[in-house]
C-alpha cells in the first residue's frame, strides 16, 4: 500500500523561492538515484509563505529505508539548510483508496 508524506516548513528569511525549488529538485533526484520507490514529489507554497512538500512512496518500508540513507546524502543537508529551525512538521498518510 502506498504512503504520502507531507512536510511543512518555513524557509529562512534570506532565501529566494528559486533556491528552495532548485534544492528540492536536487533532493528528489538524489533520493530517486539512491533508492527506488519515490513515485511522486511535489513542492508548493501556501499563502502564508509556508512551504509544503508532498511525496508519494510505494510503501512504508521504502520510506523507512530512505530515512536511514538520508543523513548521508549531501542534497538532504543542502535542502534542510534552507529550513528555519523548529518549523518542520511531517505527516504520513497511508493511502486506502485510489479512485
Amino acid at each position: 500500500m502506498s504512503l504520502i508524506a507531507v512536510t511543512r516548513f518555513e524557509a529562512v528569511d534570506t532565501v529566494e523561492a528559486t533556491e528552495v525549488r532548485d534544492r528540492h529538485t536536487a533532493l528528489v533526484q538524489a533520493v530517486r538515484t539512491a533508492t527506488p520507490g519515490l513515485t511522486e514529489a511535489r513542492l508548493g507554497q501556501l499563502p502564508d509563505g509556508q512551504w509544503v512538500g508532498v511525496w508519494r512512496w510505494d510503501s512504508m518500508d521504502t520510506l523507512k529505508s530512505v530515512r536511514e540513507l538520508a543523513p548521508n546524502l549531501p542534497e538532504v543537508k543542502a535542502a534542510f539548510a534552507l529550513v528555519r529551525e523548529g518549523t518542520s512538521a511531517v505527516e504520513e498518510i497511508e493511502v486506502l483508496d485510489e479512485l
